[in-house]
This record gives C-alpha cells, sequence and structure tokens, in this order.
C-alpha cells in the first residue's frame, strides 16, 4: 500500500517523508488557523537541525502542494484542498495478496473523512462477511501504525501482502483473524507484520 495517502490530481507525488510533512501541515493548519513555526516543524519530524525541514518544505512547494510568502512568518497555506480519498487498490478479504502501489481512482467521501491522514480500498473475497464487509465494499482506513486488540485492520505481511482482519497480540506472535470461520487465522511475528490502518466505515455503492 503506498505511503502517498493523498495525491492531488496533476501533482507531482511527495516522497514519504516529505508525505509525512505535508500532513502533519494539513491538520496543524487546520486546527490552528494559521501555519506552524520551524521549530514546531522540527519537533513533529523528531529532527534536530532545520535543514531537513527547509529542505522538504522547498520541495512540496516546488511541487504545488504549499506556498508562503517570503520573509514573513507564519504565512503558509495550502494551495489545494484535499479532493478526494485515494482508492489505493484492492484489498483483500480473504487469502493475502500483493499490496499496490499506485491510487487508481477518487472515492468522493472527503465530507465525511475531511482529514489528512485517511483512504480507501477496494475489498476482494468475502472472509470478513460476519462484520458485514463483502467483496465490492470500500473500506475506509485510518493510516496509523499502531491497533488496538480485536480492531480491523489493514496489515501488510511480508513477503505476501496486505490483507483486512481483526488483529490480537500476543507475546511472540501476531494473529490476523476472518471473521468468517472458513478462514484459518494468519499467525505471524511481530518483526513480518506492518499495521497500516484501521478501519473507519464502509461504504457499498449502488445498493
Amino acid at each position: 500500500m503506498s505511503s502517498s495517502l493523498y495525491k492531488i490530481t496533476e501533482m507531482e507525488n511527495l516522497t514519504p517523508a516529505q508525505k509525512e510533512l505535508y500532513d502533519w501541515l494539513v491538520e496543524y493548519i487546520n486546527v490552528n488557523k494559521y501555519s506552524p513555526s520551524i521549530r514546531e516543524m522540527m519537533k513533529a519530524m523528531n529532527l534536530r537541525s532545520p535543514a531537513p525541514i527547509q529542505s522538504r518544505l522547498e520541495r512540496i512547494k516546488a511541487k504545488g502542494y504549499i506556498d508562503w510568502i517570503e520573509g514573513q512568518a507564519r504565512t503558509m497555506k495550502i494551495l489545494k484542498p484535499h479532493d478526494g480519498l485515494p482508492i489505493l487498490g484492492t484489498i483483500t478479504a480473504g487469502g493475502l495478496v500483493e499490496p499496490f502501489t499506485d491510487d487508481h481512482e477518487k472515492l468522493d467521501v472527503v465530507s465525511m473523512f475531511n482529514q489528512p491522514n485517511c483512504f480507501a480500498l477496494k475489498v476482494v473475497g468475502d472472509s470478513m462477511i460476519e462484520d458485514f464487509i463483502t467483496e465490492g465494499d470500500y473500506v475506509i482506513m485510518k493510516s496509523t501504525k499502531e491497533a488496538k486488540e480485536g480492531e480491523i485492520v489493514a496489515a501488510r505481511v511480508d513477503g505476501y501482502g496486505t490483507t483486512l482482519k481483526r488483529v490480537y497480540f500476543n507475546p511472540e506472535e501476531i494473529i490476523l483473524k476472518a471473521s468468517n470461520p472458513k478462514y484459518e487465522p494468519i499467525k505471524v511475528s511481530p518483526e513480518n507484520v506492518e499495521i497500516q490502518g484501521t478501519l473507519l466505515a464502509v461504504c457499498r455503492l449502488g445498493y
């Protein structure tokens, strides 16, 4: 699954580091109604030097995502609002499939989930049918690397791909469990699995 969870149409993709800073800026400006200081950005990105922040800002600006007035503090603005949740591809609700690296279309639910860290996936398979998630549904996910016991997550398993399952934690393994009893739980060591998002909502279109 792509790290660029928001891709603005006809604008150059951000690198993961640029994306991290950009998403933080969107949220900060949305909450505070003004732009942060370089020091605040350094703290948020866990950096000790302003140089990486300044470099990322210049690249993000050059790609058309932000702008500011030279020589004036706290004048940064977001040039274009997010225009939809990217559908990053499909996610298996069965076994495991290869992850997707590009968003192919947009699901226009931004009015419901106007956050800089949401994305959508189209469900393939029936392993989560007991949670009322069926093939063809769109799952709206919050991008995060952490999840609570029993939450429905998008999880990437090294060497296999990304799957939609409930997650359970044991000291020596992580269990990814389907709600459909015909599917066996997937048991993997913690170092071989990455939580990529937790479920916010399910969208079923055309019914």
